[in-house]
């Protein structure tokens, strides 16, 4: 009986394995510097520091100051304290967030659990190409809101957002601009600077670092409640033992997101048309769903004329 093919890998929007050099980068903290960033003594120095030149890389990535870098377990936690931190924070100036119905689980149901304590969400709908209107979002605005949350780039069909035009909005209005920018890290720019969000949120394991690891970004103007409470790691705002292998492994992996971003770029869009290129070829009535150009270049979403998604996927 002839060997079955191995399967192809096709849900990098789902994990990324680790680049060879991340793994190379995190080895020794995994085999001999196993001591403490926090300790105070000689075995806590060598990993405090590759913490600290970890949070420089992200922030490389980003553009902007190391100092408003913090790590976390992943996005989802990223997510959560960036959310509840704000809403805890801004609690008497109001009760209202906004934020779109194609956000991930880790932002809809944060905000549905803020709802449980008074807090109103309203949910935005999208387009046909999975666009958020930024006259919407506006029309949405009431004086109570504190908090705009929409992602940078939709997972499923890669659209991007207009970040920059809402977070202007909420510039204007006074309100906190956050968005998840999961997967949107090394697939396209995401300077701050250029978006002018206020927090913005990273999951390692999207960007071919560890899973368990994540970061987030918080404006040095912007201050959320704490998340997690302690020894005052993460400048006080996220207490517990840093995951210092997790935090090396991010930090090369933003290290080389940023400095392949275009060669990247061209490179997965290439491969995102040649395989939409070799179905319609073969196949003919198939639909691209997203935006035609606003989108990821590593994302591509299709329909098959005929066929339920859950039928293909079985």
């Amino acid at each position: 009986m002839s060997q079955m093919a191995p399967p192809i890998y096709l849900d990098y929007n789902g994990t990324t394995p680790m680049d060879a050099h991340v793994i190379e980068a995190v080895r020794p903290f995994l085999e001999t510097e196993f001591g403490n960033p926090s300790s105070s003594h000689w075995y806590g120095i060598v990993p405090k520091k590759a913490v600290e030149t970890a949070r420089r890389q992200v922030a490389g990535l980003l553009d902007c100051s190391p100092g408003e870098i913090i790590f976390t377990s992943g996005g989802t936690e990223s997510n959560n304290h960036a959310i509840t931190g704000i809403a805890c924070a801004f609690r008497a100036k109001g009760n209202h967030i906004i934020t779109s119905r194609i956000e991930h689980p880790a932002v809809l149901e944060v905000c549905r659990f803020l709802e449980g304590f008074g807090f109103e969400t309203t949910y935005i709908p999208v387009d046909e190409q999975g666009l958020v209107s930024e006259s919407d979002v506006e029309k949405s605005i009431r004086p109570e809101t504190v908090l705009i949350t929409i992602m940078h780039a939709n997972n499923e069909v890669g659209t991007i957002q207009p970040i920059e035009k809402i977070s202007r909005i909420a510039k204007e209005q006074g309100i906190v601009m956050y968005t998840d920018a999961a997967q949107s890290i090394g697939k396209i720019p995401t300077q701050v600077s250029k978006l002018g969000v206020d927090l913005l949120s990273i999951a390692g394991h999207k960007v071919y670092a560890p899973k368990g690891i994540g970061a987030l970004y918080i404006r040095q103007s912007t201050t959320p409640e704490k998340f997690c409470h302690g020894a005052g790691q993460e400048m006080g705002l996220r207490a517990g033992t840093e995951n210092v292998f997790g935090i090396v492994g991010l930090g090369k992996a933003c290290e080389i997101a940023a400095r392949d971003l275009k060669k990247n770029m061209e490179h997965m869009k290439m491969l995102r048309d040649r395989l939409y290129d070799g179905l319609f070829c073969e196949l003919g009535q198939i639909k691209a769903n997203g935006h035609p150009e606003k989108r990821l270049p590593n994302t591509l979403s299709v329909a098959f004329k005929g066929l339920e998604a859950n039928r293909i996927l079985e």
